[in-house]
């Protein structure tokens, strides 16, 4: 098209610089998938998934050449789910009578900004919805915020992870404001002789732990748990190491999928929901022998902080589909937040004597790797 909307665009990289700061943790935290390709809602897009080495060998020397070693490379295929837009309009009319004000500039730019706040945290609230439900295991006390005395909950959080084979890299800890709070309270972090710097104490600063890139989101909120209680393992001879399908006895009310529920000295995520007294947890399943009759509890409704690495959730961002041929709108321009990597979508729709501005964009959540994935109970 002829129109664009290049006077709008600086308006909306200031809006961007200041959504920015919005506690989105899990946004930067996940694998992105994100370019301003245009989609439809429900179309599939493909992320590559590289295997594991299992072909290590002896370095044995030779004059032979090394024989190829392929790889299938697989993918994932992500749903775009949701096609969304934030609006906003002005009139001719309306837009003169703030110019004899505030300005309507000034106005619109703070709007551009809401805009984007309400689709960025859309997205952020979607990547937990998607990881609170996925977890491989759990440490702490449901109604217990972590962080209250001290940082065994990261070391723990850790431990999780490792045991689970979780890659040493590119690790994050996504915490509410309330455990956030409690970490910034602990005298190891705040004295500057023993963190070492003065960013906690002075600027509030998360610092990096056990390997873990500490971020907040203001999404991490309860989840609520079923009602299940007294139930027992029901298998004569016990389950082995490993086991992820256990079947129950003795309880009742619901054991939902992505409950917390705690065997012997572990707590494990639930795949499955009890069903014929049959219920599934996440793998690696479990991490040590239990005795028939051994209990399973349901841990309490509780804030989930989450503790991941990287490859565990795709987040796939693009542009919503238009046509071919165009349509009404008399421009579209693109801005990428450098924050987040979200390409957006600026449309101006024109009407008669006012104009409609949406802020656009579509994405999807898939969980890639639940046992890369640890709560913290809050």
């Amino acid at each position: 098209m002829a129109n664009t909307l290049n006077n709008l665009i600086p308006d909306a990289y200031v809006a961007l610089d200041v959504v920015s700061r919005e506690l989105t943790g899990f946004i930067p935290s996940v694998t992105r998938d994100a370019t301003a390709d245009r989609v439809a809602k429900n179309q599939t897009v493909r992320s590559f998934v590289t295997p594991s080495n299992s072909a290590a060998g002896d370095i044995t020397p030779s004059m032979t050449s090394p024989v190829a070693a392929d790889q299938t490379i697989s993918n994932v295929g992500i749903t775009i789910t949701k096609e969304r837009f934030a609006p906003f309009s002005w009139t001719g009319e309306e837009e003169y009578a703030m110019d004899q004000g505030p300005g309507y500039l000034n106005i619109r730019q703070d709007q551009i900004a809401q805009a984007i706040r309400t689709l960025v945290n859309e997205v952020e609230g979607d990547i937990y919805d998607a990881a609170k439900v996925a977890v491989s295991r759990a440490h702490g006390t449901s109604g217990t915020t972590p962080f209250g005395s001290h940082l065994g909950a990261s070391a723990n959080a850790k431990k999780i992870l490792d045991d689970n084979g979780a890659p040493l890299t590119n690790r994050c800890l996504i915490l509410n404001t309330t455990a956030g709070a409690e970490l910034r309270k602990n005298t190891t972090l705040v004295n500057v002789s023993d963190a070492g710097t003065s960013a906690t104490l002075r600027d509030g600063e998360l610092l990096n732990l056990h390997g873990f890139s500490v971020k907040e989101s203001s999404k991490v909120e309860d989840v609520t748990s079923g009602t299940g209680a007294n139930y027992l393992i029901n298998n004569g001879s016990g389950y082995a190491k490993g086991a992820t399908s256990l079947t129950l006895d003795g309880g009742s009310g619901t054991i939902l999928a992505g409950d917390v529920i705690t065997i012997g000295n572990f707590k494990y995520g639930v795949k499955t929901a009890l069903a014929a007294n049959v219920v599934v947890i996440e793998a690696p399943g479990l991490m040590e022998a239990v005795a028939d009759n051994a209990a399973v509890t349901v841990n309490a409704t509780s804030p989930r902080n989450i503790a991941m690495s990287r490859n565990a959730v795709v987040l796939a961002t693009r542009l919503p589909s238009a046509p071919r041929d165009g349509d009404q709108a008399l421009g579209r321009e693109v801005v990428t937040d450098p924050r987040t990597g979200m390409s957006l979508e600026f449309v101006k729709w024109p009407g008669y004597d006012m104009n409609v501005y949406h802020v656009r964009a579509a994405w999807g959540v898939k969980v890639l790797k639940p046992e890369h994935i640890a709560a913290l109970l809050g």
